[in-house]
């Protein structure tokens, strides 16, 4: 069904068949529900803390099992938030944390996955492009420059990548 066809569609419902499909919608999908919600009740803060809690749990386990070190999900967090319509600052905040976080990780123990590394230079890059599409790149132009010196100190493997993208962001 296209959209114009919906909207002829939802144009030819009384208000009460209206109000019964989307309390249809909201009963049977959880995507619905999940958007109602935060619609109605838009506690980013809250999101934002329950987030970082799991994305720290890949890296940091809190009940001391060995960490799973899984960028997806942060980025299945990611993508929720920008689907929901959460503040871009709060996803940037998210991005970058996940960052710090892993630099926090590989300062203890090392990872020889070039996978790894590449992963994470994507996810720089994503957040990149996230802040300058935002018009918010110099409000997280520090934490930025700071996460491409720490991959330079902790001497990454692509760390000469971070260097090249903060230097084109900074021009």
């Amino acid at each position: 069904m296209s959209k114009r066809d919906l909207k002829i569609y939802l144009s030819e419902l009384t208000k009460k068949q209206l109000q019964e499909q989307v309390m249809t919608l909201y009963e049977k999908f959880g995507n619905v529900k999940t958007y109602y919600d935060f619609v109605f009740n838009p506690n980013e803060e809250k999101l934002s803390k329950e987030a970082k809690l799991k994305i720290s749990n890949e890296f940091f386990p809190i009940n001391n099992k060995k960490p799973k070190m899984r960028r997806s999900v942060a980025q299945k967090y990611i993508k929720h938030f920008i689907e929901l319509g959460v503040d871009s600052f709060v996803i940037a905040d998210i991005m970058l944390f996940t960052l710090e976080l892993v630099q926090s990780f590989t300062a203890e123990k090392t990872i020889k996955q070039e996978a790894f590394y590449k992963s994470m230079y994507n996810l720089f890059k994503q957040v990149a492009d996230f802040v300058v599409e935002n018009g918010i790149f110099h409000e997280f132009q520090s934490r930025i420059k700071s996460i491409e010196n720490e991959a330079s100190n902790q001497k990454w493997m692509n760390s000469i990548a971070f260097s090249i993208l903060v230097e084109k962001l900074e021009d």
